[in-house]
């Protein structure tokens, strides 16, 4: 599953609550293979952003609803979507 809609709007929520600064500060290995042992937590964090549909003040309520390892899950997801993106537009 991957975060749908615009990412800036998801990444300047996620900045707005402080998450961003704290999970360029973790070790994403571990973050990972949490993410892995725990699909469901991961699908149910994504599902809870998507439906959001881009909506800032939505967003920033439900990410401070959620557990700190979901905030992290989600953080960490649009910073490895940002980079893929930027992959793939310095290709062309």
């Amino acid at each position: 599953m991957f975060l749908q809609g615009d990412l800036q709007i998801v990444f300047d929520a996620l900045y707005s609550v402080g998450a961003i600064d704290p999970v360029l500060k973790l070790d994403w290995s571990i973050i990972t293979k949490e993410m892995m042992a725990q699909p469901q937590i991961l699908s149910d964090a994504f599902h809870t952003i998507n439906s959001c549909k881009g909506n800032k003040d939505l967003l920033i309520q439900k990410l401070h609803m959620m557990d700190e390892k979901s905030v992290n899950y989600i953080a960490m997801e649009v910073a490895r979507e940002f980079c893929e993106f930027q992959d793939r537009t310095d290709l062309h």
